[in-house]
């Protein structure tokens, strides 16, 4: 028989683990991320408002439950009041919910203006989305270029390809080209498709705009700090929907203008590479 200090140990030690569980997740495990452009961080900011004043008028319904629970609870034979409405109490519960609405669209109204504004752009890229792959047209440069899934990937996830997934590096996140565009310059995109509907998801910019065939999308985002960032398509588009990721390669304004310079003097011909579908072989 095990002794009241070992068994106080064992449950300090057990909630001692429960309280380390958020430390071992990611951050996206626990919460919405706020990215790395405006927008993002906007989102996330009228999130974590809305998810505030839930916790508030949660609190709120709970305590005068609670407080209605002990303070009117009667002996069994009481006698029930014979009221049946106060004009006060109706009057609270209908204003409260119409201010909180009031307060939450404000900010959510002011966001979606900032979203869609596309004024003072620095540069327009039209993306178009392809089974299953992305075309990036850099317009007025004269740069046209196809993002495919990187080859290390595309081999990996054939069957029977004698390759463990998780052995390659970005596995499935990965491209042969991807999008490349300066630090701190506001970019307006074009979204469209060529064939069925698609969606270019940016999560670390805040972005998911539907690709949709005959029609253009616009919208826009700057990234302030250099890095690579990675997205995928979010529309179900067909057999091989998953295998169609973005990668969004930020550079410092001179390596950008070098970089466009060197894709200038390559003359950059879009030619739509083939992708292999995945292989179903049986095997020994």
């Amino acid at each position: 028989m095990s002794s009241p200090l070992s068994t106080r140990a064992r449950v300090l030690a057990a909630i001692c683990g429960l309280l380390a569980l958020p430390a071992a997740n990611a951050a996206w495990q626990l919460n919405l991320p706020p990215g790395v452009t405006e927008i993002s961080r906007r989102a996330y900011d009228l999130h974590m408002l809305v998810l505030w004043v839930c916790v508030v008028v949660g609190g709120a319904v709970f305590a005068v439950m609670i407080y209605a629970l002990v303070t009117f609870r009667k002996s069994k034979g009481a006698r029930a009041a014979t009221w049946d409405h106060s004009t006060t109490a109706e009057i609270i519960w209908t204003a409260l919910p119409v201010l909180v609405l009031v307060f939450l669209a404000v900010p959510a109204a002011r966001d979606l203006v900032f979203i869609e504004d596309t004024r003072g752009s620095e540069m327009t890229i039209k993306i178009t989305g392809f089974q299953w792959k992305w075309n990036y047209e850099y317009v007025d440069q004269g740069v046209n270029f196809y993002s495919s899934l990187a080859q290390t990937s595309n081999v990996a996830r054939q069957r029977n390809s004698g390759i463990d997934p998780n052995s390659v590096e970005h596995y499935l996140l990965e491209v042969d080209r991807p999008l490349v565009i300066p630090a701190g310059v506001k970019i307006r995109y074009l979204l469209t498709s060529n064939d069925v509907n698609h969606a270019w998801w940016m999560q670390p910019f805040g972005i998911k705009r539907d690709a949709i065939p005959g029609y253009i999308n616009e919208g826009w985002f700057k990234v302030d700090e250099p890095g690579t960032y990675r997205g995928q398509c979010a529309e179900l588009c067909g057999k091989d929907h998953g295998f169609m990721p973005i990668v969004v390669e930020v550079l410092p304004k001179e390596k950008f203008e070098a970089w466009l310079a060197e894709q200038k003097a390559g003359t950059q011909v879009a030619t739509a590479p083939a992708v292999t579908s995945v292989v179903a072989t049986s095997g020994t």
